[in-house]
């Protein structure tokens, strides 16, 4: 078991290498590879939507908006939504901003989702992950629709 190790820390010892010497996966001698904030943003979204506890992503305008889009044929809901990054040539920043299931913990699904969002940005796009700010918007609670048909009015007056 050892020796795995060994190899893993070797490698990253040789990409940290690489890098010092402004070579890496993305940026080399024979090129460079671009990747766009759109590729980014929908593999975050994706990594985080995996991890149970999140109910959506994006504020309440936003999955409002996503909510009237999915309705529209031909149109679909936009997996980016509730993600903003910044990109570089070798480093990516994310912003989340999600809705949380009632009853999970914050700080462990936080942190399974800062897990889960930079492993599969760094080995998908080959881009360093330098943080992953999560902003819990709401919280989710049992019962509620998000569809205003399904409740009934509870009102005195009709």
């Amino acid at each position: 078991m050892t020796k795995p190790t060994t190899t893993t820390s070797a490698a990253r010892s040789a990409s940290t290498e690489l890098d010092k010497a402004g070579v890496s996966a993305l940026v080399s001698q024979q090129g460079s590879t671009t990747i766009a904030d759109t590729v980014v943003s929908k593999v975050a979204g994706l990594a985080t939507r995996e991890v149970s506890g999140v109910y959506a992503l994006g504020s309440g305008a936003a999955r409002a908006f996503g909510a009237i889009r999915e309705r529209i044929p031909g149109a679909s809901a936009s997996v980016s939504q509730g993600v903003s990054v910044e990109v570089g040539e070798r480093q990516a920043a994310i912003d989340l901003q999600i809705l949380v299931d009632y009853g999970v913990s914050i700080s462990d699904l936080s942190r399974s989702v800062r897990r889960n969002v930079i492993t599969a940005v760094e080995q998908i796009t080959g881009l360093e992950v330098v943080e992953v700010n999560i902003n819990v918007s709401d919280v989710h609670l049992p019962g509620d629709d998000e569809d205003g048909d399904a409740k009934t009015d509870t009102g005195r007056v009709l």
